[in-house]
């Protein structure tokens, strides 16, 4: 018998229920892929208010790394409670921040004294991050690319590169943000093909200092060692090697944004241990604290120590519960083989992503590291021409025969696995006979060019 049991069509009278009172007490701009509302979690499984169980494949939007509710987490936050919720660590300062600060700085690539700031979310490290290269550099200016997501706050969305739904009536955004090109190379910005390309899009960092912002007037250029609300863009080794060498000939902070590709999704704890690349501060969040809210800015401490004392900080970050969180997660990456479990699961997922395309011409592209895979929908191979439509037919598919999946993409065409890594392999196989049905669903129903969005 498989994980995957529902009780009621998706969704069932009480998500239903609920998404009403949803829609008279919650803001219209909060987002929700699925319509179901979840009664309790465990490992890779979801359980509804009504009673159905799903696998997911979200985590929460990669938040769940190690599994909901981990029992070594779980453990660690009931020893918690019985201390103390909150007292703020700019005021009575605790042990949990320092222990996960001291790890953080031992497990980030580096041989060199590091320090750590912790916050509340992968946004408010990010923003934080550059605060922090401005204070060290006393430079304004940032360098962010195309296809890339840092988060929602007004520095945040400055950096962000999708439009809708994200930036979009938000105007105007912080000024000195400058955008480049990634190396997308199914998409390539300047129609070359890699390897004879020679990492252009790297190189024209140069470029881009001659004739868009003076290099010695930028503080930091900020990516993500591979895109993740931009389409799980996996970019040539060579890519982030050029980008390196360039920051550092003009005196440029390299920031490493780990918030999706951290704590093991890529089968490495970090992803930019893939290009051999060392940052010089690295953002860390989502799967850092174990399904609560907790992010990082680690660094070399000459850096970290530019601001001023009382520069840095929040009422909540660093908050002791999440702390031992992730001081939980770091042992299971530690003491289990996690990574080699990341690692497994996207060879699992290749070889059964590569037959489906063989078979298929609307998945154009298989893409990923590790267990951070997605695959990308095109209406025809030749023109490549986003398949946006049928990646939402496929979400709620999937959802609707037990399967929590997410699309992504600044196009909106890109199907992405983000589930847990404690999750077994005939749970893995149960979600992909649901994908896979549900793109066969797609194909042998094609949607009309007259209902396609514009």
């Amino acid at each position: 018998m498989g994980t995957i049991e529902l009780r009621t069509p998706i969704p069932g009278t009480k998500s239903k229920e609920w998404m009403q009172r949803r829609g008279a007490a919650v803001a219209r701009g909060v987002y929700h892929v699925t319509p179901l509302f979840v009664a309790r979690t465990e490992g890779a499984v979801i359980e509804d208010v009504d009673g159905n169980r799903l696998l997911d494949f979200a985590g929460g939007i990669g938040c769940t790394n190690v599994g909901h509710r981990a029992p070594r987490v779980v453990s660690a936050l009931k020893v918690q409670l019985d201390r103390f919720l909150h007292t703020c660590f700019h005021v009575t300062p605790y042990s949990s921040y320092v222990r996960l600060a001291e790890r953080l700085n031992a497990l980030t690539p580096g041989d060199f004294p590091k320090k750590t700031l912790l916050v509340n979310s992968g946004a408010e490290a990010v923003e934080n991050s550059i605060k922090i290269a401005r204070a060290y550099t006393r430079r304004p200016a940032v360098i962010c690319f195309e296809d890339a997501f840092h988060g929602r706050t007004l520095l945040t969305l400055s950096l962000t590169s999708k439009t809708h739904p994200y930036k979009a009536g938000f105007e105007p955004f912080v000024s000195d943000i400058y955008r480049i090109p990634y190396a997308y190379c199914y998409r390539c910005a300047y129609s070359m093909k890699y390897p004879s390309c020679g990492v252009f899009c790297a190189h024209h960092l140069e470029d881009t200092f001659r004739r868009v912002v003076a290099a010695e007037s930028v503080a930091a250029v900020v990516a993500e060692p591979v895109l993740g609300e931009g389409g799980f863009i996996v970019p040539p080794r060579a890519f982030f090697v050029v980008l390196q060498e360039l920051c550092r000939k003009h005196g440029i902070l390299f920031i490493a944004d780990e918030v999706q590709t951290g704590f093991g999704r890529t089968g490495r704890l970090f992803a930019c241990e893939h290009y051999g690349i060392v940052p010089d501060l690295l953002v860390t969040a989502k799967s850092l604290g174990g399904g609560l809210p907790l992010a990082g800015v680690t660094g070399r401490a000459e850096i970290m120590d530019a601001p001023g004392v009382g520069g840095l900080g929040g009422t909540f970050g660093g908050n002791p519960m999440s702390c031992e969180a992730a001081l939980a997660v770091l042992d299971m990456f530690e003491q289990e083989p996690l990574l080699a479990r990341a690692n497994q699961l996207g060879e699992r997922f290749i070889e059964r992503a590569s037959g489906w395309q063989r078979r298929w011409p609307l998945i154009g592209d298989v893409r990923g590291l590790g267990a951070m895979q997605a695959i990308e929908l095109v209406r025809s191979s030749e023109t490549r021409e986003p398949a946006e439509d049928e990646a939402k037919r496929i979400v709620q598919y999937c959802y609707e025969h037990g399967l929590v999946v997410l699309s992504t993409g600044s196009y909106g065409n890109v199907i992405r696995l983000l589930m847990s890594l404690a999750i077994t392999n005939e749970q893995f196989d149960e979600g992909l006979d649901v994908l896979e049905a549900a793109l066969a669903s797609v194909v042998d129903s094609p949607v009309p060019a007259s209902a396609r969005t514009t």
